[in-house]
């Protein structure tokens, strides 16, 4: 499931937040859009109710809400949080809720991946980010691990000129134990290093 899940994640990123260039791109993700009369006001103007989304929602807020939705009816995660205003997910609290007791199996990508084609979606309509700020933010947040004891965190890389998240250095037969308190300690004081929507990729 982790390999699974991985490459796409990693190829969300490239698809990822982008065009807004980094942390520009988080702003502009975020920022609320002009507010159209009130259904009131316009209808004493003779006007019908205006059809756009709410303030702020995008086509990516839409998309990981449909992710959300899958995960809390299908994905084994009844609380499993809604994304940020952005369209980002919180990874603060979803991995708040994988680090529960039996809770991190699925925990991207529901139980059996039974979320996964909804995540896929929502990877591919994340707006463009770009990659080198991307891939800055990704090593000062690297180096910030192995500053705070996680020695075999590894460094990003550039492929493609897409940024991959570092880590754990073998995926596969795993050397860090994100269990432990040492490293949830140095997750916590090296967050701020991630730009929004980074948070959970390394």
């Amino acid at each position: 499931m982790t390999a699974l899940v991985a490459v796409p994640v990693l190829a969300f990123c490239g698809a990822c937040g982008s065009g807004d260039d980094s942390a520009g791109a988080g702003k502009k993700d975020g920022a609320i859009a002009d507010v159209p009369d009130a259904p009131a006001a316009s209808a004493a103007k003779g006007e019908s109710a205006p059809s756009t989304r709410p303030a702020g929602k995008s086509a990516f807020y839409d998309a990981q809400m449909k992710y959300v939705q899958c995960m809390r009816v299908k994905g084994g995660y009844k609380d499993f949080p809604d994304p940020k205003l952005s369209g980002y997910l919180d990874w603060a609290k979803v991995n708040a809720i994988g680090s529960q007791p039996g809770r991190n199996d699925g925990i991207k990508g529901g139980k059996n991946g039974t979320c996964v084609a909804e995540l896929q979606d929502a990877m591919n309509a994340e707006p463009k980010r770009d990659q080198q700020k991307a891939y800055e933010s990704m090593l000062a947040h690297a180096q910030c691990m192995r500053d705070h004891g996680v020695s075999k965190f590894a460094n990003p890389t550039m492929s493609g000129g897409n940024a991959q998240p570092g880590g754990d250095p073998d995926p596969v037969s795993r050397s860090i134990d994100t269990e432990s308190p040492s490293y949830k300690q140095a997750r916590k004081a090296c967050e701020p290093k991630l730009l929004d929507g980074l948070d959970g990729m390394q």
